[in-house]
């Protein structure tokens, strides 16, 4: 008799986590390259949207062959687990396991391969969100290199030392769905790269309209529809946390959006389209680190300080002379990193301990949860900030050795004349074609008056 999977295999929980990891997936491809084609000058919507593809194409092959393993494997040091590839057959069709973290959830009720996929797709979207701070005048071929080497040696150990079992998941820092892994992270690198790499040109400083608002809310639009699967995938299961964090994750975004609208208005005169999409990804940043572990009224309050602090970061802040000495082409710092900061830290006061991540049973009851200061517990909040510190400081100081060594072999920034021209003097090609010559067929031009 045959069966279609083996015992441990729960078809719920892997259709779940499939599901959600093509959520996530759909984020990058289209969400980022389209919201990222948008958002810029007309003359670098390919180069931008194709800096996404290329990275999320990279991080797979890089993931699939070593970095996986370093992230959610065996133990190497306290922050990085050991290197190795993760696509024989034994290992994809074989039960996934978190061997360091394993002890604190239940058994996974699917196989290696979903884990490794839903896993990559965060990876991916990270650096992605990273090259936000660099378009417009990162050289590409530096891009190709930068990309699977801060993969291998800077994403792998946020990751292992929060979800992978290391040392600060050991000492009681949390990150539900990647507020530090990925958001502060990218947005730390990508400070750091953008100042290394030098700004824009002065004119398109200035003057960075974007070519198509209706294309950067199409990649805005599926990009907050996709974080339904970035938050509601990671407890794993599809269970009653998982529904609770899809909500409180709309809670968040759709708060911020008002609030980052208000402040617009009152400060400048007019609601700013691309303001509510800044304030839509400082909402869904802010959430991402606390999304199972508070309730709707924590979604609130962190969706309100993710649409003001970010909002005063970006326009206040943002503006000083200090600041303004580094090009964040697309305020990574502020959306992604201020944003990932304000979440962590309320985590750290909102944590509702009634929010059971894993139900126990007899001596293990309640379960798996998370408790704030409000709730009695204020060393969960000097923890998030070790968290953040560390998260901050490493990304800082090997963003920058990478693309020193980067730059011993590739100059990190276009010359003059790819800045001045753009896509076509990149990749020979141009987003919108509405210039382009008539065709011609032997010699005489299509829709020319002939027979008439």
């Amino acid at each position: 008799m045959l069966v279609p999977s083996p015992k441990w295999l729960d078809a719920g929980n892997n259709a779940w986590q499939l599901a959600a990891a093509t959520f996530v997936a759909l984020q990058s491809v289209p969400g980022l390259v389209i919201l990222y084609g948008g958002i810029v000058k007309k003359k670098w919507a390919i180069n931008s949207a194709f800096m996404a593809i290329y990275a999320f194409a990279a991080v797979m092959v890089v993931w699939a062959l070593w970095a996986y393993k370093m992230a959610f494997g065996p133990q190497l040091f306290p922050f990085v687990g050991v290197p190795g590839p993760a696509m024989g057959a034994l290992t994809e069709t074989g039960q996934a396991v978190i061997p360091a973290a394993a002890s604190g959830m239940p058994p996974i009720g699917f196989p290696m391969a979903t884990l490794t996929y839903f896993q990559f797709v965060f990876a991916a979207i990270t650096v992605i969100i990273l090259g936000g701070a660099v378009v417009g005048r990162m050289r590409f071929s530096a891009w190709v290199i930068f990309v699977p080497l801060w993969m291998t040696f800077m994403y792998t150990v946020g990751a292992f030392s929060l979800w992978g079992g290391g040392w600060l998941a050991s000492m009681g820092v949390v990150d539900f769905s990647g507020g530090y892994v990925i958001h502060l992270a990218a947005a730390s690198s990508g400070f750091v790269a953008a100042w290394m790499v030098g700004p824009r040109l002065k004119a398109d400083r200035e003057n960075f309209t974007p070519n198509s608002l209706l294309v950067t809310l199409a990649g805005a639009g599926i990009l907050w529809l996709g974080w339904n699967g970035f938050n509601g995938g990671d407890p794993y299961f599809a269970n009653a946390d998982a529904g609770a964090a899809v909500l409180n994750t709309n809670i968040a975004a759709c708060t911020a959006v008002l609030v980052w609208t208000m402040m617009d208005n009152s400060f400048f005169g007019k609601p700013s389209v691309l303001g509510a999409v800044n304030g839509m990804i400082a909402g869904l940043v802010g959430i991402t680190p606390a999304a199972g572990y508070v309730n709707g009224y924590g979604a609130l309050i962190i969706g309100i300080a993710a649409g003001v602090i970010p909002w005063l970061s970006m326009n206040k802040l943002g503006k000083t002379a200090w600041m303004s000495k580094v090009d964040d082409a697309l305020g990574v710092v502020h959306t992604h990193g201020a944003a990932a900061i304000v979440g962590g830290l309320l985590t750290g006061i909102l944590a509702d301990p009634k929010m059971i991540l894993y139900v126990g049973t007899a001596k293990d009851a309640p379960g798996v949860n998370v408790t704030g200061l409000i709730y009695g517990n204020p060393h969960q909040l000097v923890l998030q900030i070790y968290g953040a510190l560390f998260i901050i400081a490493f990304n800082i100081v090997g963003t920058f050795i990478i693309l020193k060594v980067v730059s011993l072999f590739v100059p990190l920034r276009m010359d003059d004349r790819a800045l001045a021209i753009g896509d076509d003097a990149v990749h020979g090609e141009e987003a919108y074609a509405i210039f382009a010559d008539h065709a011609f067929d032997d010699g005489v031009p299509q829709g020319a008056a002939g027979d008439d």
